[in-house]
């Protein structure tokens, strides 16, 4: 059981071969790595298998491996243009999650370069396109962990500046705490070669050219997303997980935010946010325990505005009706930025 899905597994993976599963998605959602948060958004789990399966078709299309199977409708695994309503399971090739080994307070990766494939990669991938208010960016810029030069730039970014290139970040995958990482610390820990680098981060461009252009044509930037990659039995790239969704991606339209990002927006402003951040601070690993404070569910109001809005997306990026006597998606967005007061 993860924070917002859960995985069914049909056959475990071995070294010799890929196991299948099936992610069943839920109306949880997760904010600053809390976990699940304590209410629900309606309808959430279905709009984002949809559009999952969505880009995953997409992909394989052009060519992109990945390790999605199908949706599952009353048991049989089918394509998204044969499913007939809204559902929240995938079935999936599973890969094997080898975990780092914690010593104090480091951990040993020393194992990923003695394995050869059917694994998961323990890194997520992030491209950025644009620098928004909330993007981690600006605090590590802040903090030294990077400069100006990391990110192509000659001077220190401004919010929401576009950059002139997409910046492929990087973070751990498997750790207590996720933290960001440099790219050549990042190339060593998961074990790879310069030129895998290179192909990981040349497979991340093609992804994130694609979620631009068909976000595009429903009038949403795509400012950043993250990704998660695991070798096959040949140790070729494969895209797993879920991609191209409002969770894993941060979209906006003139600024407000159409995303997880609506809920992150909303959360900032609370003194459990602050707790957050202040026991972060104490400490990375433990963080939660420690934690004065527990969130409050959303204002009912605004979680149906979010779930109107992971719906209404889902129709206009398909191009199929598959939540119905919804508001257009700009009078939805209208009534977000009024109920966030951006």
């Amino acid at each position: 059981m993860g924070s917002v899905k859960d995985l069914e597994v049909l056959r475990e993976p071995t070294k010799e071969r890929m196991g299948i599963g099936r992610f069943h998605f839920s109306d949880r959602y997760s904010v600053f790595d809390w976990g699940g948060m304590p209410d629900h958004i309606p309808y959430k789990g279905e709009a984002t298998t949809l559009l999952g399966a969505y880009f995953f078709e997409k992909l394989e299309e052009m060519g992109i491996s990945t390790h999605y199977m199908g949706l599952v409708e009353d048991g049989e695994v089918k394509g998204l243009s044969d499913v007939k309503r809204p559902i929240n399971k995938i079935e999936i090739k599973l890969l094997r999650v080898i975990k780092p080994k914690l010593q104090d307070t480091d951990y040993d990766y020393s194992v990923y370069r003695e394995e050869k494939g059917g694994f998961l990669i323990p890194l997520e991938v992030i491209y950025r396109n644009f620098l928004p208010t909330g993007s981690s960016v600006f605090r590590r810029l802040k903090d030294g962990e990077i400069c100006p030069a990391d990110l192509n730039l000659s001077i220190t970014p401004l919010p929401n500046q576009e950059l002139d290139s997409p910046f492929i970040d990087y973070s751990t995958k498997l750790e207590i705490t996720d933290r960001y990482l440099a790219r050549e610390e990042a190339r060593c820990i998961a074990g790879l070669s310069d030129d895998e680098m290179l192909e990981m981060e040349r497979i991340a461009i093609g992804v994130n050219d694609l979620i631009t252009k068909e976000f595009s044509k429903i009038g949403l930037v795509n400012e950043d997303g993250k990704l998660e990659f695991g070798f096959d039995l040949k140790r070729c790239f494969m895209l797993v997980d879920v991609l191209g969704t409002l969770d894993e991606c941060r979209f906006t339209f003139d600024g407000i935010p159409v995303s997880k990002e609506i809920a992150r927006v909303y959360y900032r402003k609370t003194e459990w946010h602050h707790a957050v951040e202040k026991a972060k601070k104490k400490d990375r690993q433990h963080w939660r325990e420690m934690c004065e404070l527990n969130p409050e569910p959303l204002p009912e109001m605004l979680k149906l505005l979010i779930s109107q809005v992971y719906c209404a997306v889902t129709n206009e990026v398909t191009q199929r009706t598959w939540f119905k006597d919804l508001p257009p998606l700009k009078e939805l967005l209208k009534d977000i930025e009024e109920a966030l007061k951006i």
